[in-house]
């Protein structure tokens, strides 16, 4: 048997990923009825967590550009 609170996050997940749509749904049918136009505002895209190492052109000499300015 289950227990029915170690469900409750499968059918969580859903509801919370779907809140903005249902928030700007709702906003886009209130906004008219004041006569204010509601544009969905723009959201930004996931971010990856991944960012590679840079990569080194072959040079050892190289000179952080603050020391440049001495």
């Amino acid at each position: 048997m289950v227990c029915l609170a170690c469900l409750l996050p499968i059918f969580l997940v859903p509801i919370v990923n779907l809140l903005p749509l249902l928030f700007d749904y709702l906003l886009g049918k209130i906004y008219p009825l004041f006569g204010w136009e509601y544009r969905k505002p723009e959201r930004a895209p996931p971010a990856c967590p991944y960012k590679p190492a840079q990569k080194q052109n072959g040079n050892t000499n190289t000179v952080s550009p603050i020391f440049d300015l001495f």
